[in-house]
């Protein structure tokens, strides 16, 4: 015996509509115990009839998993109101990601890269700011040597001190030999 299709609309015989009705309560109910015990899901079912009678299932305890669902639904309606922050935050990584590409194109124009597109003003600006940077990297480059040449004044002096004092004890510079 082959079922037909049912149509998806209101039974208008009462008495049908009653068994219809309680065949396919007893059905979900089944499916709601089969759900929880075969997947350890917390399941919560509340049916009333038409006539207003209540009938329901829970897994656990039915009021512990109707708190748990007000939580879940206030946690959940509360990010859905900071969404607009979220929004704000988006448009902010955009507006740096922008940043951020328009700082590599100048930085590959600074390296003589994708120049070709520059205005003559354009390439002023680059060249002066080369200038700048090469006067930069000329004065931490004399003060490196400066302080260079201040530690090895430094040593020598210690050096000619040394010196001094083993001329002292008799010994003469010529014969010294260091052994490293």
């Amino acid at each position: 015996m082959v079922r037909g299709k049912t149509q998806m609309r209101r039974i208008e015989n009462a008495t049908s509509r009653q068994v219809t009705f309680s065949k396919r309560r007893n059905g979900l109910l089944k499916k709601a115990f089969e759900l929880s015990v075969l997947c350890e899901a917390e399941v919560a079912l509340i049916i009333f009839s038409s006539a207003g009678k209540l009938c329901e299932f829970a897994s656990s305890s039915m009021q512990a998993t109707v708190e748990r669902f007000q939580r879940h639904t206030r946690e959940t309606h509360h990010l859905e109101r900071s969404l607009p922050h979220h929004h704000d935050q988006a448009d902010e990584a955009a507006n740096l990601l922008k940043e951020i590409e328009s700082l590599e194109v100048s930085k590959r124009k600074l390296f003589g890269q994708g120049l070709g597109s520059s205005s003559y003003e354009e390439l002023q600006q680059i060249e002066q700011q080369l200038h700048r940077s090469l006067a930069h990297v000329r004065a931490t480059k004399h003060e490196a040597y400066k302080e260079q040449i201040d530690q090895l004044k430094e040593k020598e002096k210690y050096l000619a001190a040394e010196n001094e004092k083993l001329a002292k004890k008799g010994y003469k510079t010529d014969e010294v030999k260091c052994i490293f």
